[in-house]
């Protein structure tokens, strides 16, 4: 398919793509039956390839391909040759021929997936080491299902500079008069190269994006709160005492009086006593499982993005 699309990183949308897929997924949050009657891609077949364990983005993608009318094939980690000691490329080579698409989570080198790129005819990213662009995907349209726009608004993020927080730092800055702060433990924060990358779109759009490694003098004109888990999936940290670093960084009941009137997102799955107290993310002001929800309408957006032309 010469027209496919991929999805490996949110710098491969340009910034009406982006706005596209967030409307997009609005728009089926808001009817979902509509494309699934439509089923645009019907007569396509879906690979599903996870390396790694997933609850939301797996069943998002497999439940949105099937919805829009496309056959799912599903691979756990030890369902390929790779395995056995094929190359990726030769994989690549293979997969591409029999799939119009393959949705890939990973923990390894995201130039692994535009290897697979060069021979499947579109690539989603369902998460790498290095960025998760399907999660910023689906928290940009829960925020604009929330606020009813995305220009303006205040973010504050706490806990580690993972995947899920590069590709907030990636997206949200693209939208006018945004401010994103990150507070992270001191040697767990976002990627240097993440970070300037955000400030410079930042100073593009007439937005902001700072990081501190702390959680002294909190905003307090912030929309949301937003924390991760603290072992970010597939991902263990060398110092067997970090705890002690991260627990400053919980989000709890006084966390959120500092931040009066803000809703709190979490990408879950939540260590409830850890990065969160039950308290917040069960509390009346969590929209956390609203926010999962739109994993499968983003899933969907993106796969009518990628394949339905």
């Amino acid at each position: 398919m010469a027209d496919a699309r991929h999805v490996i990183s949110l710098r491969d949308l340009d910034d009406s793509d982006l706005a596209r897929l967030v409307r997009r997924a609005g728009e089926i949050a808001v009817d979902p039956d509509a494309a699934s009657r439509q089923a645009p891609l019907r007569g396509r077949v879906i690979g599903v390839y996870f390396t790694k364990t997933s609850t939301r983005t797996r069943t998002s993608f497999t439940t949105g391909a099937l919805r829009l009318g496309a056959d799912v094939i599903t691979y756990g980690p030890g369902d390929l040759q790779l395995n056995t000691g094929e190359s990726l490329g030769d994989t690549a080579r293979v997969l591409g021929g029999m799939l119009d698409g393959l949705v890939i989570r990973t923990a390894g080198d995201p130039g692994e997936m535009r290897l697979l790129a060069e021979h499947c005819p579109a690539v989603v990213n369902a998460m790498s080491a290095d960025e998760h662009p399907t999660q910023a995907l689906a928290d940009l349209a829960t925020l604009r299902s929330r606020f009813g726009r995305l220009d303006g608004l205040r973010l504050l993020y706490a806990g580690e500079g993972n995947n899920t927080a590069a590709a907030l730092a990636l997206a949200l800055p693209r939208f006018p008069g945004t401010e994103i702060e990150f507070r992270t433990p001191r040697g767990y924060g976002l990627a240097p190269e993440v970070l300037a990358e955000a400030q410079a779109l930042a100073g593009r759009y007439g937005s902001r994006a700072v990081e501190r490694h702390d959680m002294e003098s909190l905003p307090t004109a912030v929309d949301v709160v937003y924390t991760t888990r603290w072992n970010t999936t597939g991902t263990s940290k060398a110092d067997p005492l970090w705890r002690r670093d991260f627990e400053p960084f919980q989000v709890n009941a006084g966390v959120m009086a500092r931040c009066p009137g803000a809703l709190f997102m979490h990408d879950l799955p939540a260590h409830r006593g850890e990065e969160v107290t039950a308290e917040v993310l069960d509390g009346p002001a969590s929209i956390a499982f609203e926010q999962a929800r739109f994993k499968l309408h983003s899933a969907m957006a993106v796969l009518e993005w990628c394949l339905a032309r």
